[in-house]
C-alpha cells in the first residue's frame, strides 16, 4: 500500500514539473512574440519620425508638389494613429495595419520619385543622407517582420503540438497571426522615367 502511494505521488509530482515546465516555456515564447512585435513597431516609428525630416527637405526644393506632401502626411499620420497592442493582435487588425504602412511606403516612393525632376535636390546632400536612412529603415523593418513571423511561427507550433496543446488551451494561449505579403506584392513594380 505505502508503495502504490509512492508511486502515485511520483507520478503526480512529475505531472506538475511538466506542467510547470510547459506553462513557463509557453510563457517565454509568447514574451518572444511581444518583443518581435515591439521591435517592428519600433522600426515603424523611426520611419514615420524620418519622414518629416524628409518632406521638409524636398518641400525646399519643389515647392509646388503640394499634393504628394500631403500624401506623405495624410499617410503617416494615419500609420501613426493605426496601432495594435500584442494581446489585441488579430489577422484583421494586422491586415489593418499593414495597409496603413503601406500607404506610407507607397507615398515616401512618390516623393522620392520627385527628387528625379530635381537635379539638385538629388545632389543634397541632406536629401541623400534622409533617403539613406528610409533605405535603411525599410530594411530594418523588413528584417524585424521577419524576426516577428518567426516567433510567432515557434510560438504558434508549440501550442499546437500534443501535449502543450492542452496546457494552451487550458491557459489561454492563442495562436497568433502573421505578416503577410500585400496583395500585388508578386507583380514587380513598374518603372518609369
Amino acid at each position: 500500500m505505502k508503495k502504490t502511494w509512492l508511486i502515485v505521488i511520483a507520478v503526480i509530482a512529475v505531472l506538475v514539473v511538466y506542467g510547470i515546465s510547459t506553462y513557463n516555456s509557453l510563457v517565454s515564447q509568447e514574451e518572444k512574440v511581444g518583443t518581435a512585435w515591439s521591435n517592428v513597431e519600433n522600426q515603424y516609428q523611426r520611419r514615420s519620425d524620418l519622414i518629416p525630416n524628409l518632406v521638409n527637405t524636398v518641400k525646399g526644393y519643389a515647392s509646388h508638389e503640394k499634393e504628394t506632401f500631403q500624401a506623405v502626411v495624410d499617410a503617416r499620420t494615419k500609420a501613426t494613429q493605426t496601432t495594435i497592442c500584442i494581446d489585441d493582435l488579430t489577422p484583421e487588425k494586422l491586415a489593418e495595419f499593414q495597409r496603413a504602412q503601406g500607404a506610407v511606403g507607397s507615398a515616401l516612393s512618390r516623393l522620392i520619385a520627385i527628387s528625379e525632376n530635381y537635379p539638385d535636390l538629388k545632389a543634397s546632400e541632406n536629401f541623400q543622407t534622409l533617403q539613406a536612412q528610409l533605405e535603411g529603415t525599410e530594411n530594418r523593418i523588413s528584417v524585424e517582420r521577419r524576426n516577428f513571423n518567426e516567433a510567432a511561427r515557434a510560438y504558434n507550433t508549440a501550442i499546437r503540438r500534443f501535449p502543450k496543446n492542452i496546457f494552451a488551451g487550458m491557459f489561454g494561449f492563442e495562436k497568433r497571426p502573421y505578416f503577410e505579403a500585400e496583395e500585388g506584392a508578386e507583380k514587380a513594380p513598374e518603372v518609369k522615367f
